[in-house]
């Protein structure tokens, strides 16, 4: 009898200590869930756009916040998206003739971060500002689902395209100068 007591509270004394660590383990769980960076909802046109900032490729470093006074496009690409690669030269173009009016565009390349030799080698081809996403702090942008995906930031800095919500749009320079124009003939603040 006292064998099958001792074997008992045995059992009992596992299923407590199992208990116990499952409970400890699922907390720790759920602790190192809440921690993790969660990409947030897509931003509100006409509200405030995120803040970003980054790390570009020349190691100068990017802020958002910044820029406030000029037009500001904000264009997530990646080396293997040939409709990302189409409208690159027509950001380029666009970006030359209007960078002295207030307008700045910056390129955040999504290809993973041993790509950097390509995404540099992309890159020399053109005048504006270029980052990585691991360089990248921009979870306000919401979940970049798709590329290309272009956000337009007017001199207020007031989101006026969301390029991640409904059709895209590849940009080639009459559809950039269409969506650009007008923000950039607008007053400084």
């Amino acid at each position: 009898m006292l064998v099958a007591e001792n074997s008992e509270t045995n059992t009992m004394a596992m299923r407590s200590a199992r208990a116990k660590t499952f409970a400890a383990s699922m907390a720790l769980l759920l602790a190192a869930i809440g921690s993790l960076p969660i990409a947030s909802a897509a931003p509100a046109v006409g509200k405030p756009a995120p803040p970003l900032v980054a790390t570009l490729l020349d190691g100068t470093p990017f802020d958002l916040a910044a820029h406030r006074g000029e037009v500001i496009v904000i264009n997530f690409w990646a080396t293997w998206c040939e409709p990302c690669r189409t409208e690159l030269p027509a950001f380029e173009t666009y970006y030359r003739e209007h960078r002295k009016d207030g307008f700045t565009l910056l390129a955040v390349s999504m290809d993973d971060p041993e790509l950097r030799s390509r995404v540099m080698k992309v890159a020399q081809d053109y005048s504006f500002p270029v980052s990585v996403v691991g360089d990248t702090q921009a979870s306000g942008y919401g979940r970049i689902w798709r590329l290309p995906i272009t956000f337009v930031i007017d001199r207020h800095g007031v989101l006026r395209v969301d390029g991640g919500s409904g059709e895209r749009q590849a940009y080639d320079l009459p559809a950039f100068a269409h969506a650009l124009d007008p923000l950039l003939a607008e007053q400084r603040p």
